[in-house]
This record gives structure tokens, C-alpha cells and sequence, in this order.
């Protein structure tokens, strides 16, 4: 089972929803870096269950522990390890899901590729695996300031409430992590709403890194672009990716998606940024901005239709503590997955030419 992404920095995720504990281990982090487990955690912060009303309740805090790499605040050059243990833990609430098939979870999948599966949370497939992610990208958003870029993301639209205004200082004073205050407070309205009746929303986040150097990307088969989409499409509830105008573009002439250049400050500029900071599979210099579509929470508690092991019909109820949308704690791991790309590509980079 594949759980590793990236060449030179490299992470490893294991671990399991119900299982004892879930870590990371990340490879390539040069030496001298300086880190500490309260950086990483402040991510991990963000991404954890419990932490407002319009999330799981589940109660895990989450904790990291640095188990090697580091030495007295800088990072060796050691593969650095993380763990993290589960304590609010609940199966009681799969038992009656063990031989059953989730619509919209990976449940039948798995059973049908390995012949045996966790059905505890989804096991392995829980988003609960993107923990060690997040912690990783923390440690990668430490290489990107080394060269003044930046990685943040945000809540474009929840429940077709779309932002209209955008105030980047907004972002973390929602729960819903929106730009805009005005939708944001609809969002809220709106998952209240439906967790109410029982039921889930989806929505898009947009990630956005700036201060990120031209040149990164790998033609041809490695483009940035390409990369960053395998990236996002990793993310559990993630269906669609996006650069720049995405999907939008086919409605405009050539005249209109082309970004025009121009020369400011020694450097090559562009006027519009329809591309979304790539051309060619390499960043360009602009922002980079990505958009992601994230589906509604599959698990809602009301009865749908199904078949066990045994291809027999089912009607099910999936129980349990889960988000009415996944979008709040979705920002901080797709946050996490860019910025891993990034740091991956800007330490090959360093390879490209004398």
C-alpha cells in the first residue's frame, strides 16, 4: 500500500483512524533548519477535530511528538519522525458496519483490492491518515520562508454560498475559515442547517503560495501543475482540482486567457494571472493558486442503501461523530500538500543548472 509522496523531501504517513497512534516520517530535510514541535503543532492546531461547532466532535488533541531529526532546535539531516496516539477513540459505533458497504467511503474498494480491511473509520482511509501531512508541511513551509514564500488557504464556497469579498485577515477569525465575514456567517447558518437534518455539504478551497521563485517544475511528465494536482486529488473528499481560472478559461478567447508581460523591478511580470502562477509545467513567478473541490461528508446519519460482503441489500444508518463538511479542517491539509510539492521541487531545483 502506497503511503509515501515526494523525491528528495519525502514523507511517509502510517497510522490508522482507530489504531493506536498515526506518524510521519519526513526524508531529505536539509540540515540546519531551525524547528521546533510547537511550529509543527500550531499547524496541526488548525487541522484537529473538536475545535468549533461546525466539526466533529471527536476529542483528540492531537499532540506531536518529536521523536528524531531535530538536535537542540535544528534539524540534523536525519529522517525526522512524528506521533501522535489516538486517545478519543469509539469503534462501538462500526461494529454494525463490519460486513457492510458505506456508499461514497472506500470500503468496497478496499475490500474488493486486499480482500481484508479495518472497517473501524475507514481505517487507513480516513482522513485521519492527513495528520502526518499536515505535520510535514509544516517543516516544508520552513524551506519555503527561506526563500520568502508562503503558503495559505481559505473556504471559496460552502453549500453554493460563494465569498464576494475577500480580506485575507478574515480567514482565521471564522470557523469556516472564509475571506468574506457576510458568507462566512451563511456558511456557518448553512452547516448548522443541514447537520441538523442529518445530512453533509461540500464546497471549494482555494490555496494560494506566494514569493514562490520561477523555474520550479519538472517537465515533462513532473509538472508542477501535474504534481500539485496529484497532490490535491490524494486529499480524502477531493474530486476536482483547478489552476488558475481552471475549467473557467474555455469560456474566454485566446486573446482574452493569455496573461500579457510586462518588465517591473529587474524581473518579468504578468498583468492578469489566468494561468494561476504556471506556464509550461514551471512556476512563473506569480502567485501560484490552486482550487479544489471538495464533496460533501459521506458519512450522514440517515439510512441509505447498501449490500454486505455477501451481496446481499442493506439499508443502512451510519452513526458516529463526523463533520457536516469537511471544508474548515480541509484548508490547513491542502495548505500542507502544496507546500510539499513546493519544498520538494525547490530542493531538486538546486540540481537543474551550474
Amino acid at each position: 500500500m502506497a503511503s509515501s509522496f515526494g523525491r528528495i523531501f519525502k514523507l511517509t504517513t502510517w497510522g490508522e483512524s482507530h489504531g493506536p497512534a498515526l506518524g510521519v516520517v519526513v526524508e531529505g530535510c536539509p540540515a540546519g533548519l531551525p524547528l521546533t514541535v510547537e511550529e509543527i503543532q500550531f499547524q496541526l492546531d488548525r487541522r484537529r477535530v473538536g475545535q468549533s461547532r461546525v466539526t466533529s466532535p471527536r476529542n483528540e488533541g492531537d499532540r506531536a511528538e518529536l521523536l528524531s531529526g531535530v538536535f537542540e532546535g535544528m534539524t540534523t539531516g536525519a529522517p525526522i519522525s512524528l506521533i501522535t496516539y489516538n486517545k478519543d477513540v469509539d469503534s462501538s459505533k462500526y461494529e454494525p458496519l463490519r460486513d457492510v458497504f458505506r456508499p461514497g467511503h472506500a470500503d468496497y474498494t478496499y475490500w474488493k483490492k486486499y480482500g481484508h480491511r479495518d472497517h473501524r473509520g475507514g481505517g487507513r482511509s480516513s482522513a485521519r491518515e492527513t495528520w502526518g501531512r499536515v505535520a510535514a508541511g509544516a517543516i516544508a513551509r520552513k524551506i519555503l520562508a527561506t526563500v520568502g514564500a508562503e503558503v495559505y488557504g481559505f473556504t471559496r464556497e460552502l453549500g453554493g454560498i460563494a465569498m464576494e469579498t475577500f480580506d485575507r485577515a478574515e480567514i482565521e477569525r471564522n470557523p469556516v475559515r472564509c475571506p468574506d465575514p457576510n458568507a462566512a456567517a451563511l456558511m456557518v447558518e448553512a452547516i448548522e442547517r443541514v447537520k441538523a437534518d442529518s445530512d453533509s455539504l461540500g464546497g471549494v478551497v482555494e490555496v494560494r503560495a506566494t514569493g514562490v521563485p520561477p523555474g520550479l517544475g519538472e517537465p515533462t511528465f513532473d509538472k508542477l501543475d501535474a504534481l500539485i494536482g496529484q497532490a490535491m486529488l490524494s486529499i480524502p473528499a477531493v474530486k476536482g482540482v483547478e489552476l488558475g481560472e481552471g475549467f473557467g478559461v474555455v469560456r474566454s478567447r485566446g486573446s482574452e486567457a493569455n496573461d500579457a508581460f510586462y518588465a517591473e523591478d529587474a524581473r518579468v511580470r504578468t498583468r492578469t494571472n489566468t494561468a494561476g502562477g504556471t506556464l509550461g509545467g514551471i512556476s512563473s513567478g506569480e502567485d501560484i493558486i490552486v482550487g479544489i473541490a471538495v464533496k460533501p461528508t459521506s458519512s450522514v446519519a440517515r439510512p441509505q442503501e447498501t449490500v454486505d460482503v455477501n451481496l446481499q441489500p442493506r439499508t443502512i444508518l451510519v452513526e458516529g461523530r463526523h463533520d457536516p463538511s469537511v471544508l474548515p479542517r480541509a484548508v490547513p491539509v491542502a495548505e500542507a500538500m502544496l507546500a510539499l510539492v513546493l519544498a520538494d521541487l525547490l530542493l531538486q531545483n538546486r540540481a537543474s543548472r551550474i
